[in-house]
């Protein structure tokens, strides 16, 4: 009697001990698991950090409006006063103080680089482009502008319509010598062309 009464008393122990063993096994589980979902999240917050920080996002591929009240037309408008000649494209460089970047070539073939002050409009400088060398291509693009009826102050004006134009310049697609505009409005990128006969604007189809 005391033998059975000794064996079910280990054997109750026994089950005591191993629920409190199953116990602290599950205990385990549920805590690694909360630890996993802790690192997991952890790992997530400093991936957004990584993003803001480096501008890795759906955002990173909008472009931003010039800082400044002078638009591309009047930008290059200031460097044609400056330096006359024939203007081949505006850009406008963040570079940090930032500024318009305009392209003119002179009647004698130099090119210029002039850059606008992008709050008044004031050259900042203007310097000789070293490689005066011009491909084929260069100066056919010249000779069509030359003889246009839009030039580059005239399509900033006409893209201005779709956004804040942020870069006008030539484009020659298949041999089709034509204005090229990109625009910012509402944090969204476009890029248009502008007909050098017409002044008329249409979408850039081959950047879709």
């Amino acid at each position: 009697m005391k033998r059975n009464i000794v064996i079910a008393t280990l054997t109750a122990a026994a089950l005591a001990a191993g629920g409190t063993v199953a116990a602290f096994a599950a205990g385990d589980d549920e805590a690694t698991a909360t630890q996993r979902q802790a690192d997991t999240n952890a790992r997530a917050a400093v991936d957004r950090d990584d993003e803001s920080a480096t501008g890795d996002s759906a955002d990173d591929d909008r472009t931003a409006a010039p800082r400044g009240s002078v638009t591309a037309a009047e930008a290059i408008a200031a460097a044609l006063k400056h330096t006359p000649g024939t203007a081949l494209a505006a850009d406008f460089e963040d570079d940090g103080a930032g500024a318009w970047e305009v392209t003119v070539v002179r009647g004698d073939g130099s090119e210029h680089d002039v850059r606008i002050a992008p709050d008044s409009g004031k050259v900042l400088g203007a310097q000789r482009d070293g490689d005066d060398d011009k491909d084929s291509d260069d100066r056919a693009e010249l000779a069509a502008v030359k003889g246009a009826s839009t030039d580059a102050r005239e399509a900033a004006l006409a893209a201005a319509a779709k956004g804040t134009v942020t870069e006008v310049g030539l484009d020659d697609d298949n041999g089709a010598v034509a204005w090229s505009a990109e625009t910012v409005k509402d944090g969204k990128h476009g890029e248009w062309k502008v007909a050098l006969d017409s002044g008329r604007v249409t979408q850039d189809r081959d950047e879709d």
